[in-house]
């Protein structure tokens, strides 16, 4: 005999007038938006794209032109990773108190903070803190700090807040102290998971690193928007080669690593 097939899930009100509201939003941004789809496929855009584009051919190979294209690499390498390590180290700190480890009282304003941290984007940050720490690394690797720790303080807190609560209850129950308790039985729960997310913004802050140079922060984007503004396009296509290898090979990285991490 055929078993009856489950009945359908019922959907809500609710979730009827999200997915409606969420048609006509998209509806109306096509509709208000001037996308000019013929202009940019038309036979001027494609000669006019295509004359730029064989101007970046062939890549500059000069020794010299390689070793400052290698050295500024290495320095978009380190910004990335000591404002990653930096951003760690603030957003464990605010994620304790977001995540109510601190009593209620202290989580509203550090969930404030860890808001107004990563709703500011790294460009916006590098252009503030120009201004103080001057052009240079510096700069772009206290905007990358600033941004991602609110990103990483936001994802601990929901880390900790989601971990098994009975385990460490267990042990404070049994007479360990709070900080012991949290340390044996929260933070094993919640550190492969920590550890993968601060990864991924890692391979994020990359990107943003290169980014970043334009506004004068070093690193690879300060010497490709160098080159660019002189219409020196072989030695730009050399940096841009360099921007893609180095996200490669942290995007393989990282990824190795996460894989490991979740074994």
């Amino acid at each position: 005999m055929r078993r009856a097939l489950p009945p359908a899930p019922r959907h809500s009100l609710s979730t009827l007038l999200l997915l409606i509201g969420l048609a006509v939003l998209v509806a109306a941004s096509f509709a208000t938006l001037p996308l000019e789809w013929a202009a940019l496929f038309s036979s001027d855009a494609v000669r006019s794209s295509g004359e730029f584009l064989a101007g970046f051919a062939p890549p500059e190979a000069a020794l010299p032109f390689l070793q400052k294209t290698l050295a500024a690499t290495l320095e978009t390498l380190s910004m990335s990773a000591l404002g990653t390590l930096l951003a760690v180290v603030g957003g464990i700190a605010l994620a304790m108190p977001a995540a109510g480890r601190f009593g209620k009282l202290l989580r509203v304003p550090a969930r404030g903070i860890l808001n107004v941290l990563r709703s500011i984007p790294e460009l916006v940050w590098a252009s503030l803190l120009l201004v103080a720490a001057g052009l240079g690394p510096f700069a772009g690797t206290l905007a990358l700090a600033a941004h991602t720790s609110g990103v990483l303080g936001r994802l601990f807190a929901d880390v900790l807040e989601n971990a098994e609560p009975n385990p460490e209850r267990a042990l404070r129950a049994n007479g360990a102290a709070a900080g012991s308790a949290f340390l044996y039985s929260t933070l094993p729960q919640a550190l492969p998971q920590m550890l993968s997310y601060t990864l991924y913004r890692w391979e994020n802050n990359i990107r943003a690193a290169a980014v970043l140079g334009v506004v004068g922060a070093g690193g690879l984007g300060q010497m490709l928007k160098y080159h660019l503004s002189l219409f020196q396009m072989q030695q730009a296509a050399t940096v841009i080669l360099a921007m893609l290898v180095l996200v490669a090979l942290v995007d393989a990285a990282s990824f190795a690593l996460r894989r490991a991490l979740t074994r």
